[in-house]
């Protein structure tokens, strides 16, 4: 099998938790007495931009407010985005977002197959480890080979440095990979990488153009939620199998070669 390794996003991909980290930035604010709420249009929009704290540093830098008051609110991005990282882990684990569907099942077959599993996102750690344990079983993020988030990189996607990190800690080339991402930063990170990339676009993302993606679908499917008969002529079967993604793999690698 060609297939090594599965490289998972994870706001998004892994779960659609895109509702949980609004209602925790929104939570943020309050705790710091902002007047800001962020509708699920605001946020849909602000998630064009990558990481936490560039998104609140871009809110604030776009507000008709001075400019001491927006050096303030500069100012106070980590603190906020601290506060609202604990309460994510907070509502993450009172089960408010739970794994899309294939997720688990595909994760489970890897481990079982002997290939790696690594996690590549924008996110911070502590938010990867906060929604794996509460869906997967405690110490949950320990069963993947690499967890490559946060700040570890010099530019976040859609540069494709945390992608390139992940590999390079695999000691794994690109072609020996598939990356599951749901957005077109994401998308674009992966691709740069040269990764064979499957993306399953969200209520979040659905708009966002994924023209270069290998393979797109709703979700990964289960035998309980198979795929339309669309996107199950796409996947090669009513749920995506790591069979049939070692041989869109070696296609894909083929057509390039």
């Amino acid at each position: 099998m060609t297939l090594k390794a599965l490289l998972f996003d994870v706001d998004g991909t892994l779960a659609d938790t895109e509702e949980t980290h609004r209602q925790a930035f929104n939570a943020a604010f309050l705790e710091f007495r902002l007047p800001y709420d962020w509708d699920r249009g605001r946020y849909e929009a602000l998630l064009r931009i990558s990481g936490g704290k560039e998104r609140l540093a871009r809110f604030f830098e776009a507000l008709p407010v001075s400019r001491e008051e927006r050096d303030r609110l500069l100012a106070a991005v980590p603190g906020l985005h601290r506060v609202k990282t604990e309460r994510y882990a907070e509502l993450v684990a009172s089960g408010g977002s739970p794994l899309r569907p294939g997720i688990a099942r595909l994760l489970g077959e890897a481990t079982a197959a002997g290939i790696k599993v690594g996690i590549a996102s924008t996110t911070t750690s502590a938010n990867v480890a906060a929604l794996l344990d509460a869906e997967l079983g405690s110490n949950a993020h320990k069963r993947f080979a690499v967890i490559a988030c946060g700040d570890v990189v010099p530019a976040k996607k859609p540069a494709p440095d945390i992608y390139r990190l992940a590999l390079a800690t695999l000691g794994l080339p690109a072609s020996d990979a598939v990356a599951f991402e749901d957005s077109a930063n994401g998308l674009a990170a992966a691709r740069a990488a040269g990764l064979f990339t499957v993306v399953t676009p969200t209520r979040w993302t659905a708009s966002q153009d994924f023209g270069e993606a290998n393979l797109t679908l709703p979700h990964l499917g289960d035998p309980g939620m198979p795929l339309d008969a669309v996107a199950a002529g796409r996947a090669g079967g009513p749920f995506l199998t790591l069979e049939a993604l070692d041989r869109l793999l070696k296609r894909a690698a083929a057509t390039a070669g």
